[in-house]
């Protein structure tokens, strides 16, 4: 019997990445020049160890090709590793938890939900802007990728060189390549003009370049390339101490303005903290899922919480407890014998998706006032009782639902005098 075929995610991912191996691999839309960057360095350096190496290895020391050989493994893997991870890509918003959003952020009268909202990061404002995109309010320091057409988390940039957006969870590995790039770019250099000055010491730098044009060739690429991977290099120890994007940095987020400072509240107070924390802070895990099995049900899209709240079936209605009868006369303590308890009214009712509505009782009615005595009487009452004062209590009122007492006339002996 056949099995059926299953369906990943990463084959119905909404953004224009590219996926190598089922999945397991991912790049931007175009890798073209992240194959031409892979092949500058994987030529220059074969022209080293195939006609550098040799020579320096038996003139100058064994260590040169060891030295050469951990400087391109660190470059090549860390170039790889940039390229082909995930970037910390957001995933986007289901349709459901879209619409949802949409209709709790409608502003009253019809007008269209506000596109950015603030947060309080360290006690100072970060405004959160909504991705149309996305249908989602980014966090903080994420950003849309217009190439990738994905919001990535802790966006630095998109670099065409490695293939890929630099973000969370690739940036240590980017600062990684660039600073040993540099390092390889200026050995690689070095060791080709030292070949090709102990060749020019005895018959001449034509002569030399005759004897090894390969080492010429990786001199000229090294030269021309090492300058701005230097630079590139600065500005990123530039940023990682100071705990900055490059996006941050070109838009002028932390900058003074009109005299007004403007700290960054993601710094870690100095340099060093700083740099321990974006290139050897935990690494935030894949939000994608981009080997998971994708499923129709809409619910796959939701979360958790959600999923377990439109699951559970709606809370029957409670029946209303019969009333008791009316004793007419005795003690109240029997009205509350038998029945249930009453439903509180600021009870939790927040994850029934039908609430029950709180029933509500009509007004008390109001007993008659009690037959009037005579002047007569109520003279003789204070000077022969102590009861003057209860004539001025009211009469119980029994529940709404039963019919008032009867009025309370004098007592027999008292109308007798």
């Amino acid at each position: 019997m056949a099995s059926r075929r299953v369906t990943r995610k990463w084959e119905v991912f909404a953004g224009r990445n590219r996926f190598w191996c089922d999945g397991r691999l991912m790049t931007a839309p175009h890798p073209g020049v992240f194959a031409l960057t892979l092949a500058l360095i994987c030529g220059t350096c074969a022209l080293h160890f195939a006609f550098d190496c040799p020579f320096l290895a038996a003139r100058v020391s064994a260590a040169v090709p060891a030295v050469g050989a951990a400087l391109f493994a660190l470059t090549l893997s860390a170039l790889l590793r940039t390229a082909l991870s995930d970037p910390g890509i957001i995933p986007r918003a289901a349709a459901a938890e879209a619409a949802a959003l949409e209709a709790g952020e409608a502003a009253p009268g019809g007008r269209p939900p506000p596109r950015a909202r603030e947060v309080l990061v360290r006690g100072r404002a970060v405004k959160l802007k909504y991705c149309f995109t996305c249908k989602m309010f980014r966090p903080p320091r994420a950003s849309h990728c217009s190439l990738c057409d994905n919001c990535v988390d802790r966006f630095d940039h998109h670099c065409p060189w490695v293939g890929n957006c630099v973000g969370k969870r690739n940036y240590r590995y980017f600062y990684t390549f660039v600073v040993s790039l540099s390092f390889l770019a200026v050995f690689v250099f070095a060791c080709a003009v030292t070949h090709l000055a102990l060749l020019a010491r005895g018959a001449g730098l034509a002569a030399a370049l005759r004897a090894t044009p390969a080492s010429a060739v990786a001199a000229a690429v090294c030269f021309l390339s090492v300058w701005s991977v230097l630079g590139l290099a600065g500005f990123h120890t530039y940023l990682a101490s100071t705990d900055q994007t490059t996006n941050e940095d070109i838009k002028g987020s932390f900058s003074t303005r009109r005299g007004v400072s403007n700290p960054n509240p993601y710094s870690r107070g100095n340099a060093c903290a700083n740099c321990w924390h974006v290139l050897c802070g935990p690494l935030a895990p894949s939000l994608i899922d981009r080997r998971g099995v994708f499923t129709i049900d809409v619910k796959d899209e939701l979360p958790a919480s959600f999923v377990r709240v439109l699951s559970a079936p709606p809370a029957p209605a409670a029946a209303a407890p019969a009333p008791a009868p009316w004793p007419g006369a005795g003690s109240y303590s029997n009205l509350f014998e038998g029945g249930s308890p009453a439903r509180h009214a600021y009870m939790n009712r927040s994850l029934d998706l039908d609430p029950v509505p709180l029933a509500t009782s009509p007004p008390p009615r109001r007993a008659p006032p009690p037959a009037a005595l005579s002047a007569s009487r109520l003279r003789l009452l204070h000077d022969t009782t102590m009861i003057d004062a209860a004539l001025d209590l009211d009469e119980p009122e029994p529940p709404p639902h039963l019919p008032p007492l009867a009025p309370v006339h004098a007592p027999r002996a008292l109308s007798a005098l």
